[in-house]
């Protein structure tokens, strides 16, 4: 599985809101040209993570979009969720408990889907919209890589 860009869109957008939270709503347009995102793709993006309710929204003058909750209880994984669905590497199916497969091989690679998946998840949940806005600020190391 990959992160789709919709998914890094959508990080990317929430990521803003973070580092320019002053309690004010930010204008699509805002964002946009901040991110440089394409803005009727952004809007889109936006309305499927207020739909999971990570952000609120106003509209009319001064309107725009405000984090629902304080970045340090909004997940990567909440994010891409919201946008791409569940986080795992395919719909392959479960592996048979008891290791009678259908096919030669067959539960033991759904096994290992399986495992890719939570990990990518695991690794998604470990990481909130402040600790990536400190990492931006310069304010916390980068993460290390997975080795």
């Amino acid at each position: 599985m990959k992160v789709s860009t919709r998914g890094d869109y959508a990080c990317r957008a929430l990521l803003s809101l973070a580092m320019h939270a002053d309690g004010t709503p930010t204008s699509v347009r805002d964002i946009a040209d901040r991110t440089a995102l394409p803005q009727p793709y952004l809007e889109q993006i936006l309305l499927a993570v207020k739909g999971a309710g990570l952000v609120r929204s106003k509209r009319g003058v001064g309107g725009g979009y405000v984090l629902a909750r304080d970045p340090s209880l909004i997940t990567l994984a909440q994010i891409v969720s919201a946008v791409d669905g569940p986080i795992e590497v395919g719909d392959f199916g479960m592996p048979h408990q008891n290791g009678a497969c259908d096919h030669e091989g067959q539960c033991v690679l759904l096994a290992v889907w399986a495992d890719v998946g939570e990990h990518m998840r695991q690794l998604l949940e470990g990481q909130t919209l402040a600790d990536v806005a400190a990492i931006a600020r310069g304010q916390a190391a980068w993460p290390d890589p997975v080795t």
